[in-house]
């Protein structure tokens, strides 16, 4: 399966090749039911690199989120994960699965940090199926979980197939 060939680098719009985002599943209307939802991702353990390539990716260098001394300053144990990192991963999965061009819709709700070590998983499924303005809609829930804590990201998306 196509998802099962990335690793934490392929994810983020900001450090992947298009032609790896943009190879969706071609998943149909008809052949989607509430409930059903592609396999499950697990990527990591995430790195500070990460971190620092999604960083100097999007002109977000909070030194928070890279630089040791100044995270504990601040009193973390280490530096964090910037939110749009794990949030990005979640977006362009359910993207490749329902194709980019056919994304209406996304609300994000960050609900804890992200460390080094954390290994991160994906889970998605079909909410709602409706036809709207000539238009066949489907509603995603999405949830990036940490393997190490609870959940990280909780996302819903909507597409139009």
């Amino acid at each position: 399966m196509f998802y099962q060939k990335w690793n934490v680098f392929h994810f983020s719009f900001a450090v992947a090749p298009r032609r790896v985002l943009r190879e969706s599943m071609a998943v149909r209307f008809e052949e989607l039911t509430v409930g059903d939802g592609p396999e499950p991702l697990e990527i990591g353990p995430v790195t500070r690199t990460d971190f620092v390539r999604y960083q100097g990716a999007s002109g977000d260098m909070n030194p928070i989120h890279h630089d040791e001394p100044f995270a504990q300053a601040a009193g973390y144990p280490a530096p964090l994960a910037v939110g749009m990192f794990q949030a990005g991963a979640l977006a362009s999965w359910a993207a490749d699965w329902l194709g980019p061009e056919n994304v209406r819709r996304t609300r994000v709700r960050w609900v804890e940090q992200v460390w080094p070590g954390d290994v991160l998983s994906l889970g998605a499924r079909v909410i709602a199926k409706r036809e709207e303005g000539g238009q066949r809609w489907v509603d995603l829930e999405l949830v990036c979980t940490r393997k190490q804590g609870g959940v990280a990201v909780q996302a819903w998306m909507s597409f139009v197939l």
